[in-house]
């Protein structure tokens, strides 16, 4: 899954930038193939605007993920900075163990505003896979309080990326992230996604939704505390459910006695034109999971929006979740998140991004016409493009192949003509888009003209070949 840019930033014989050095002897950057950097430039972002954002060079590129599908207001909102500053006068940091302080306060309760049904607990964490790890050791714990102990086990979705903390990758149904880390923590099952491209003709779209009993039941339900789900699956390809898909899941939860997390460290915060992505599909979740957009990435910043009734048990008496991180509800964080929400509500993110999904994807679909592109799916501002070797068959590339045409000429290509997006083959290879909130019908095309040169060429030069 690591994506290799060294073909597109310039080759390096001598010494480079003084960043260029520092970078590569004491930078150890995530998911990525540091080897492939030893003798070309790495790409270094120093400023962003906007939907823009420019290289040390002065090279500007769209940022056509968002950076990693979280900047969900734009680059270079200044009055989030401004929060944080004027935070740092008042109160730079107290923690959240035993104390609490105003602007953890004042988010958690503008976020169980915002949030559907009785989910009016906030858990605060630094990010997305503690957020996950936090729900994990939540359920657990809530059914052993009520004398179901043996419930522990996750079921979540073959491709689906939950984190990689050791109990989020549990959950993760990525083979070649969880193989390095074996033995994980037990209790991992997985059962098929909702990949509409790949689905068996005719059959009923919800038997999806059905294999995840099917599992429930096999496992034994008294053995299983949760379903965590993606409301649309990010791994893969942004898999949107078929309808009525999680009311059914709901259903399945209900009857068994298992709690149904809904994991929206993407998919909240507008990414798909609702402040929850459970909004948009119309079911209530237990818990949500959140991270990435609730700061717009200013800051690092996850949480659990828990439920009353799963809450409950922890707030009586003596009770306690003996779980907590250092800078979980980090003052300073928590005031740029509500700076980020003062934009959402002034600008009406959620609503821009219901207004102008149909010309984004009309501007995708319009791609059907080249001979790579197989499928284009998604919702909101959170789409996809799957590669295929032949249209009429959907036959996909092989793992070599694959190699090929992403990490060897697309990854790099795209970047170098100035757009920043996701070539990713965790499943079949796809291009995945996800722009801040703000772009408009002028990044539309933009995006559109890079796409439509780059894919040509790539069927060209790597597939016809």
């Amino acid at each position: 899954m690591a994506t290799k840019l060294e073909m597109a930033t310039p080759r390096q014989d001598g010494r480079g930038s003084d960043l260029q050095e520092s970078a590569k002897r004491h930078l150890w950057m995530h998911f990525t193939r540091m080897g492939s950097y030893v003798d070309h430039e790495l790409p270094v972002i120093v400023r962003g605007e906007g939907c823009y954002v420019w290289d040390e060079h002065g090279k500007r590129y769209l940022d056509g993920l968002s950076a990693l599908f979280c900047v969900n207001a734009g680059h270079g909102r200044a009055e989030i900075g401004q929060a944080a500053a004027d935070q740092a006068k008042e109160l730079g940091f107290f923690t959240n163990w035993s104390y609490a302080h105003p602007r953890a306060i004042e988010l958690a309760a503008r976020i169980a505003s915002l949030t559907p049904g009785d989910l009016n607990r906030v858990f605060f964490t630094s990010g997305g896979s503690e957020a996950v790890e936090s729900a994990i050791k939540l359920v657990r714990n809530y059914h052993r309080m009520r004398g179901d102990g043996q419930r522990t086990k996750i079921v979540a979705r073959e491709i689906a990326y939950h984190g990689v903390t050791m109990g989020a990758l549990a959950a993760t149904g990525i083979t070649e992230l969880r193989k390095q880390f074996e033995p994980l923590m037990p209790g991992g099952c997985h059962v098929p996604n909702t990949n509409p491209y790949r689905q068996p003709p005719g059959r009923d779209p919800l038997w999806m939704a059905d294999a995840i009993e099917e599992r429930i039941e096999f496992e034994g339900a008294e053995t299983v505390a949760a379903v965590i789900l993606e409301p649309v699956q990010n791994a893969g390809g942004c898999f949107p459910p078929p309808e009525g898909y999680f009311q059914r899941v709901r259903e399945i939860c209900d009857r068994h006695g298992v709690l149904l997390i809904s994991d929206e460290v993407i998919c909240s915060w507008g990414r798909l034109g609702e402040y929850f992505g459970c909004q948009r599909y119309g079911y209530q979740p237990d818990i949500v999971t959140t991270a990435k957009g609730l700061t717009s990435a200013y800051a690092p910043m996850g949480a659990c929006i828990v439920s009353d009734r799963i809450a409950e048990p922890f707030m009586a008496d003596t009770a306690m979740f003996a779980h907590g991180l250092t800078f979980g509800g980090h003052p300073m964080s928590a005031a740029m998140a509500m700076a980020n929400l003062d934009i959402f509500e002034r600008e009406d993110l959620c609503g821009g991004v219901r207004d102008r999904e149909p010309e984004f994807r009309a501007m995708l679909e319009g791609l059907r016409d080249l001979e790579i592109v197989g499928d284009v799916r998604g919702a909101g501002f959170f789409q996809a493009i799957e590669l295929v070797k032949d249209r009429d068959t959907k036959e996909t590339f092989d793992d070599a192949e694959s190699e090929v045409l992403l990490r060897g000429f697309l990854s790099g290509e795209l970047f170098r003509r100035g757009l920043i997006c996701r070539a990713d083959d965790r499943g079949d290879p796809v291009i995945q888009l996800a722009p801040p909130l703000i772009a408009g019908a002028a990044e539309f095309e933009e995006m559109e003209a890079i796409l439509r040169t780059v894919l040509s060429e790539a069927w060209d030069r790597v597939v016809k070949h």
